[in-house]
């Protein structure tokens, strides 16, 4: 994409994001021969590249990396990013810098590169089509190749490279902040609904798109989080004010209304001609990975995430039996939890804007949490600083990253801003401060106040 930097039209310089050039997986164990090469390659994006090229990528890869491929390779147009998620099965990116375009006197623009750290996140496919092994075991190549084409043919078109930032560098999950007593009644409806629908084998309840409990691995609920959030939940987005003025209780008369509906599944379970199909995913296990079915169901803003053994049946009564049940229960929870966190926002003190922003991460048990972003999904990233901040703030993750120390750097901009970046105990905070006359002694206070104070 590109857009012009000055207001009186595009005669000025044009700046280009990063864009995705290619993206393939192969095995370098298929193929051995010389003239095989194509049967390296599992999956290749773009598809209508000629069979020349995309051997000729397969050898710049084993050039750079002729034993071990690193983790990335950077060159002054280009980046190509490398990943191994099983043994010998590579995944490969290539994505072009951004880039700045400028009139010359010439005619032919000046083309300016920018060197600068690309962020992307790459969601695992292994949640929704399990080993690449399994697949091989179960149908060979063809199958593998099938389930590539398949799901990455859609996710690669939902892959937003301009939208990324530090935030999906952690790929962290945000938590939903709740007093002692919601989160009890939260822990009752799980427990209860897991006892009366028997089949389900692990649950996870998000609201407002943060999470308040799961029962999946970390890993796992990392990859469905970030799936929810930037995938499923934006696809069934819309108004869901009903309810909340006037919150439903337990003694109306009569047979009590919900807004619950299902986002996997059934649209309608009116409807005679309904599909009881749910997206299935794979979850890591002591033993390996454990096939499950997916049902995703929203009230109002509480979405409850039920997983069942996909060797289960599940049938138009256990849809029916699940909506009676869990409808009415989480419309109830979602207007309390609306009610409790609209009173703590009113709380005297909470409302007045702070004078420092900050991004904060927890490597332990994943936690993220951001003043910086007003809107963060897969091709939305809107911040409230300049982007120029935000690519020092990635600088600092860069230098952060090749350290395993804790750490603390400073720095002042041209701008006046003062970024500051701290490393502690598997923690990371990245704090930006606007104090034009304060000091570096002031501002380091001022940074270890405000955590203490947070």
């Amino acid at each position: 994409f590109a857009f012009c930097a000055s207001n009186t039209g595009c005669n000025q310089e044009k700046l280009y994001g990063p864009s995705l050039l290619n993206f393939f997986i192969y095995n370098p164990k298929f193929g051995p021969r010389e003239g095989e090469e194509e049967k390296k390659i599992l999956f290749y994006h773009p598809s209508e590249l000629e069979k020349n090229e995309k051997s000729a990528m397969l050898g710049s890869v084993r050039t750079f990396c002729p034993t071990k491929p690193a983790k990335s390779l950077h060159t002054q147009k280009n980046r190509q990013f490398f990943f191994e998620p099983e043994e010998h099965f590579w995944m490969v990116m290539v994505v072009k810098n951004p880039m700045i375009e400028r009139p010359s006197k010439g005619g032919k623009p000046d083309l300016e590169y920018q060197e600068e750290e690309i962020f992307f996140a790459l969601l695992h496919s292994q949640l929704f089509n399990g080993r690449f092994s399994k697949a091989m075991d179960e149908g060979g190549v063809a199958l593998l190749r099938e389930r590539l084409e398949k799901f990455f043919y859609r996710y690669l078109q939902a892959l937003h490279l301009g939208s990324c930032d530090l935030l999906d560098v952690f790929g962290g999950i945000s938590f939903f902040p709740l007093d002692k007593m919601t989160y009890l009644k939260i822990q009752s409806f799980v427990n209860q609904m897991e006892q009366s629908l028997n089949l389900v084998k692990y649950t996870a309840f998000l609201y407002n798109d943060q999470l308040i409990w799961s029962g999946l691995e970390q890993d796992d609920m990392r990859i469905l989080y970030k799936y929810l959030t930037t995938s499923l939940f934006p696809r069934h987005s819309e108004p869901e004010l009903a309810g909340r003025d006037s919150p439903m209780r337990p003694e109306m008369s009569g047979n009590l209304l919900h807004y619950g509906r299902f986002l996997t599944g059934p649209t309608n379970l009116k409807d005679p001609e309904a599909k009881f199909r749910f997206p299935k995913i794979y979850v890591n296990t002591e033993n390996g990975y454990e096939e499950l079915h997916l049902i995703v169901y929203k009230a109002m803003s509480a979405a409850v995430c039920f997983m069942i053994n996909a060797t289960a049946e599940l049938t138009r009564e256990f849809c029916e039996q699940l909506d009676n049940l869990v409808g009415p229960r989480l419309t109830l929870l979602a207007s309390d939890i609306c009610e409790h966190h609209n009173i703590n926002r009113r709380t005297p003190g909470l409302e007045k804007e702070p004078h420092f922003k900050f991004i904060y991460f927890n490597h332990m048990n994943l936690a993220e949490k951001s003043t910086i972003h007003m809107r963060k999904t897969a091709s939305v990233s809107l911040t409230s600083v300049h982007p120029d901040l935000m690519k020092i703030l990635g600088d600092i993750n860069s230098d952060f990253s090749r350290v395993d120390d804790d750490e603390e750097i400073i720095v002042k901009t041209m701008t006046d801003y003062w970024v500051v970046g701290k490393k502690s105990d598997q923690r990371e905070l990245y704090v930006i401060l606007n104090q034009k006359n304060a000091n570096l002694i002031e501002v380091n206070d001022l940074c270890a106040s405000q955590i203490l104070a947070g």
